[in-house]
């Protein structure tokens, strides 16, 4: 019998299980660029995505819609669902809640990419200072996974709207008011995490050192950041190939002069130390999801259910 993974029992796992799962798969020697690319289907009202994986004995795949239009609805943007497969057998043994995989696994790929130099921030300055743009749940995840790991100060997330302040924040303002500009210049942390097409951070605000993480888009023609912040930081990326592929933030900045593909660091050179982020510039962290990063996951939540492979549940 298959094993049901709901929400509550995905996130169960947690922030430092999700971190971990990612950082040890990468160290463990697992090849981003080695498996399928996701499949991105379009649909008559949005999206749907295809995102199979299969490494140390497992293979899963995401089944993943997008539907832009469901916000006026009142519905989620964003729904999904990961059938787990024991890879010897291919038999399925799990099937989980994808939209709380999706929720746990995104923060937790970009903190994973940028952990040690949240710890050297948070040694030297204490608590860190956040800004988030995006109140929806990867803004709140991100901090939630950034507090698992470092201790935070302060939180300010800005929406094109403004409104009530988030449980999870200090404050919230509006992306157009004037009173953005000093928070940001003073984050140590910038998440972005929103829907927007074009930059929503003035890059020129970033200061050196600070560490951007985006994770809204992953489309070529969609960025959240912009060419002056990209040009000027050490861009970690999942995967080379797949940032040169759906990653707008990098591939516009390209067209524009202001990267270049050589310049690119992959998450797995910095976390095994084959290449080293200075510490006196901005560390953007660009993701799109990646079908592996679903697998190592998964299997790690279905590992805390006392889940093995070829084990029938």
């Amino acid at each position: 019998m298959t094993t049901m993974l709901d929400e509550k029992d995905v996130l169960a796992l947690g922030p430092v299980g999700a971190v971990a799962a990612v950082r040890e798969a990468l160290a463990g020697g697992l090849d981003p660029d080695g498996g399928v690319p996701r499949a991105i289907i379009p649909l008559a009202h949005g999206q749907g995505l295809l995102m199979p994986s299969e490494s140390g004995g497992w293979f899963g795949v995401k089944i993943a819609t997008v539907a832009p239009g469901n916000a006026a609805r009142g519905l989620r943007r964003i729904n999904a669902t990961y059938l787990l497969h024991d890879s010897e057998t291919l038999t399925p043994v799990a099937i989980l809640d994808g939209v709380a995989l999706t929720t746990l696994r995104t923060p937790a790929v970009s903190v994973a990419a940028c952990l040690d130099r949240l710890r050297a921030l948070a040694d030297a300055r204490g608590g860190l200072r956040l800004v988030v743009f995006g109140a929806g749940p990867q803004g709140e995840g991100h901090v939630a996974t950034v507090r698992a790991h470092v201790p935070v100060a302060d939180v300010t997330v800005v929406t094109r709207r403004g409104g009530p302040v988030p449980g999870w924040a200090d404050r919230h303002t509006t992306a157009d008011g004037a009173e953005t500009a000093a928070p940001v210049s003073r984050a140590d942390v910038v998440v972005t995490a929103t829907s927007a097409r074009e930059p929503v951070v003035d890059g020129r605000l970033v200061r050196d050192g600070a560490v951007v993480l985006a994770v809204g888009s992953h489309e070529p023609d969609v960025r959240e950041l912009d060419g002056a912040l990209m040009g000027r930081a050490t861009v970690v990326v999942e995967s080379r190939e797949t940032a040169l592929r759906e990653a707008g933030d990098v591939v516009m900045a390209m067209r524009e002069g202001s990267l270049t593909p050589d310049s690119l660091v992959s998450m797995a050179d910095l976390i095994s130390s084959r290449a080293v982020a200075p510490a006196d510039r901005p560390l953007v962290v660009k993701t799109c999801g990646m079908a592996w990063q679903d697998l190592v996951v998964a299997v790690a939540a279905y590992g805390r259910k006392g889940g093995t492979p070829g084990e029938r549940t």
